[in-house]
């Protein structure tokens, strides 16, 4: 079989398609510290006390909830630009305004004004991703989608370089420029207009956009009963989750040599699990009563495909040991192995992300010689074995290795105002987690984007991506209670060994991965 050479514009056309993915990237990433560490830090610089600053924490929830919404994204169109272009200019637009609004209220002030509009913030950049992800789904044909997903790391993770680490130092009085929070919310509110200036001129339109055909009113109603259901659902989990809960774990109590406490944290654990486990059900059975048809028609288009239930579970699992390992990343180097914070925050935040950005890159970059099974069961490997690193610091300590100093510097936009010493082991085992977890995310992504239908993609990725996000999520509570009950050692090689069920699960789905590959749009040349 003879294929013919790339054309030079063929190369230019797919190295746009590229710079567009790393543009919508670095859009999707911008505003994820600013409802996180960064209004943390803010909060703390004007005084809020603590239990007001955690319970703000909770502004990040509509980023696990936007498969509500995303049935919406994918069912309506805007004028002029496009199904997919459209909802993105207006999303970034939104957020543009959303931030500037937030620079200009005083959290000490107004603080219940300032939490709504952390929420609003959280809610359009969640709309904002749900709309990304679709769009780069929708552009990239299957042979790209490896290198593709690489490059949208590279943007997510250099915005929230910007946003979650140069930032601190900008308005750090003693390092960097002087700034105040206001003004940095207002930059980034400057940078997301750029960005939806960016978003109407340069971003191709997809060559067939096609859209589901259900009844607009009908999308509607059924959307606002979802949203009623999982009301329902939280509030009925809240009241009757803990004393089921109790009831369930009495047994076990008896005669344990568990504290009070710490029975007390499995018991609110399992209450939340239970709460999830009737909530997504219920959410479910209404959406199909209320003939919400687009996410249902989503749903039914995902799971007619073969192995669409294993891939679900495979989704949920494939990530689960690497976010068990870093869930609690920070308090262990912090508390337990009395790293200093620059030394944490140097190694982690600065070397750390260039390194998941180098992981994404030469995942992307092998993904077109070992495809998308390979590149998934091998960056898998990588991902378990880096988690024995950790194991390895706990049991031996910090010392043991020799380090580095990095030296002062000062590039204009950031500076380093101190040389700062940094710990040989504890360099060695982020570089080791950071550039699998770096590669296997990039693999990871692709294989998210193959499984999507194009009428549904919307909806089918920011569902995918719901489940995914289970161990990001959820693993919190239960990791933050086994490395109480277990000691770190064994919290280490716990996580380590829930990452082997995907590699088995995906050694057993190997042929319906490989059928992903292949991209029916490809053109095919005869001999």
């Amino acid at each position: 079989m003879t294929v013919p050479p790339v054309s030079l514009q063929a190369r230019f056309t797919a190295l746009h398609r590229l710079l567009v993915v790393m543009l919508l990237g670095f859009a999707s990433g911008l505003p994820l510290a600013l409802t996180g560490q960064a209004m943390q830090a803010w909060l703390s610089v004007e005084g809020v006390d603590i239990a007001t600053i955690g319970f703000l924490s909770l502004v990040g929830l509509p980023y696990t909830f936007k498969f509500l919404w995303a049935p919406l994204m994918d069912r309506f169109e805007l004028p002029w630009l496009g199904r997919r272009r459209g909802w993105l200019v207006l999303t970034q637009l939104a957020l543009a305004g959303a931030l500037w609004w937030m620079a200009s209220t005083s959290p000490t002030a107004s603080i219940r004004l300032f939490a709504l509009l952390a929420v609003l913030v959280a809610f359009i950049s969640a709309s904002q991703d749900v709309v990304v992800d679709a769009y780069r789904t929708d552009l990239l044909p299957a042979r790209e989608r490896g290198l593709g997903a690489s490059t949208s790391v590279l943007g997510y993770r250099l915005a929230m370089i910007l946003s979650g680490g140069i930032a601190f130092i900008w308005v750090d009085p003693t390092q960097g420029g002087g700034w105040s929070w206001p003004e940095v919310y207002r930059f980034m509110a400057g940078l997301m207009v750029a960005a939806a200036v960016l978003s109407a001129l340069l971003l191709p339109r997809l060559p067939a956009e096609v859209r589901p055909t259900s009844v607009a009113r009908n999308d509607l109603l059924g959307f606002l009963a979802v949203v009623l259901a999982v009301a329902l659902g939280v509030v009925l989990s809240d009241r009757l989750g803990p004393p089921i809960a109790r009831v369930l774990l009495a047994p076990f109590w008896e005669g344990s040599s568990f504290s009070t406490d710490l029975q007390g944290k499995w018991t609110a654990l399992l209450a939340l699990l239970l709460g999830v486990a009737f909530t997504l059900p219920l959410a479910a059975w209404v959406a199909k009563v209320a003939r919400f048809e687009t996410l249902v028609g989503g749903l039914r288009s995902y799971f007619s495909q073969s192995g669409a239930g294993a891939f679900l579970a495979f989704i949920v699992l494939y990530k689960l040991g690497d976010a068990f390992a870093g869930s609690l990343m920070t308090p262990f180097l912090l508390k337990t192995m009395l790293f200093s914070q620059a030394e944490v925050g140097v190694v982690n935040k600065l070397i750390g992300l260039w390194l998941t950005i180098g992981g994404a890159l030469l995942g992307g970059a092998l993904m077109f010689k070992l495809g998308l099974w390979r590149s998934l069961m091998l960056f898998g490997v990588f991902q378990m074995v880096s988690n024995l690193g950790f194991w390895w610091l706990a049991v031996n300590g910090k010392g043991l290795m020799p380090g580095l100093v990095i030296p002062a510097f000062d590039w204009g936009f950031v500076k380093l105002a101190q040389a700062t010493p940094v710990d040989g082991g504890l360099l060695m085992v982020i570089a080791a987690e950071n550039l699998s977890s770096g590669m296997g995310t990039a693999a990871f992504v692709a294989f998210l984007m193959s499984l999507c239908n194009q009428r549904f993609t919307a909806t089918q990725y920011a569902l995918l991506s719901a489940f995914a996000s289970v161990g990001r999520v959820w693993v919190g509570p239960l990791a933050g209670v086994m490395a109480e009950t277990i000691g770190w050692p064994s919290f280490f090689i716990a996580s380590t060994v829930l990452a082997a069920p995907a590699l088995v699960m995906l050694w057993w789905l190997r042929e319906p991965v490989r059928a992903l590959e292949v991209d029916p749009s490809a053109p095919k040349f005869d001999d």
